[in-house]
């Protein structure tokens, strides 16, 4: 089956979809309908690292069993990486057929779990238009923001606006940062960490005061009321499956280190200037997401301090053998490093930068102490 095929498919499906969503959209729901929060567990590849948020409605006396969730987008969007680091990436809602939507995380082997919402049927008759709507109209459609704008947060979105009030707010972690509250989710994906606790800026290091991850909306739904009564039922496991830990010969604290201590202990100038070009451009890298990206997360990042642009300077002055410059640069960036350490000193992810903040440091300290001007001594 070629690609054409495979767009053709998909095209017909999405068509059936709508379609089906045209009648739903007059559909009255009977007294024993069902609407409920699905939580997903997390997996093992990137995009499924924090989990999944979805909402079923359930209603067997109109053959109804449907999932709708906000997490879809098209890889075949023109300039897809692009668009994506801008921000300008469109999101959209679909729904699937309840089976087909567990058949999916069953393979996976993640785990589901339910929260029925314990609302009357009037307001599970609006949700199930405002979300019939939502699937139907311009609304399907946004532009996917990190913290501010996710599958989660659309869950929450549209059943506050159900209820007409901010009922859904985060009951819990409200006192660690977005990057605290992130962190663990990158046990045993070492790079992962280490990528986003570098890329990430001072957006995340705000309070956690929004609930921007499915676990973090599962644990607030346990402890809302509404109308004098918890707003949803006793959390329900669907399926369940042990956590599988993964294993990587090169995704590893170790592998970082030996490529650190080969830098440090190798003590070469052509290993030198290569490390020090790398860490200037993902400088350079990080410079350019703060000011292209409509991402707030990725604006502000202090991190440049570590991964300094400046370092081209250096590596321009050492190339040119230009002592008196080399060593000035040198001397400035290592000033810079050493107020970015008091400025990340109670951040959680200093541990892990620690190392090329020592690296950096051993390899301009050596590069200033070669060019520094000696004083001649006359005897």
């Amino acid at each position: 089956m070629n690609i054409y095929q495979l767009k053709k498919i998909f095209l017909c499906i999405l068509l059936l979809s709508s379609i089906c969503n045209s009648f739903s959209q007059n559909t009255l729901l009977s007294k024993n309908a069902r609407i409920s929060i699905l939580t997903c567990g997390t997996g093992n590849e990137s995009y499924s690292l924090f989990g999944h948020t979805a909402i079923r409605v359930s209603d067997l006396e109109n053959n109804l069993d449907v999932v709708y969730n906000y997490g879809a987008f098209d890889f075949d969007t023109p300039n897809f990486v692009m668009q994506f680091t801008k921000g300008n990436l469109n999101y959209f809602i679909v729904n699937n057929r309840y089976i087909d939507f567990m058949n999916q995380y069953n393979y996976e082997k993640r785990s589901v779990y339910e929260q029925e919402l314990n609302i009357p049927l009037a307001l599970k008759q609006k949700l199930f238009e405002n979300l019939a709507q939502s699937l139907l109209s311009e609304e399907r459609l946004y532009q996917y923001k990190f913290i501010d704008n996710n599958c989660t947060s659309k869950v929450v979105d549209v059943i506050n606006k159900t209820l007409n009030a901010k009922v859904i707010v985060k009951k819990t972690d409200t006192d660690q940062t977005y990057r605290s509250i992130l962190y663990p989710y990158f046990d045993n994906h070492f790079y992962e960490k280490l990528g986003t606790s570098i890329v990430f800026g001072t957006k995340v290091d705000q309070m956690g005061t929004k609930i921007f991850l499915p676990f973090e909306l599962q644990k607030s739904l346990k402890l809302i009321q509404y109308q004098n009564h918890p707003l949803c039922q006793e959390n329900k496991t669907l399926i369940a499956f042990e956590e599988e830990t993964p294993t990587s010969w090169w995704n590893n604290c170790y592998t970082y280190l030996v490529l650190l201590g080969f830098v440090i202990f190798i003590n070469k100038k052509s290993i030198d200037f290569i490390y020090l070009t790398i860490i200037a451009l993902l400088g350079l890298l990080f410079v350019f997401l703060g000011f292209y990206s409509s991402h707030q997360e990725l604006g502000y990042n202090y991190n440049i301090l570590l991964f300094n642009p400046v370092l081209f300077m250096v590596l321009y002055f050492w190339s040119t053998r230009n002592p008196k410059w080399t060593y000035r640069f040198s001397v400035l960036n290592i000033l810079m490093m050493i107020v970015y350490f008091f400025f990340i000193i109670t951040k959680i992810h200093l541990l892990i930068v620690s190392p090329i903040l020592i690296t950096n440091l051993i390899v301009l300290a050596r590069l200033a102490i070669k060019h520094k001007k000696r004083i001649p001594i006359i005897i």
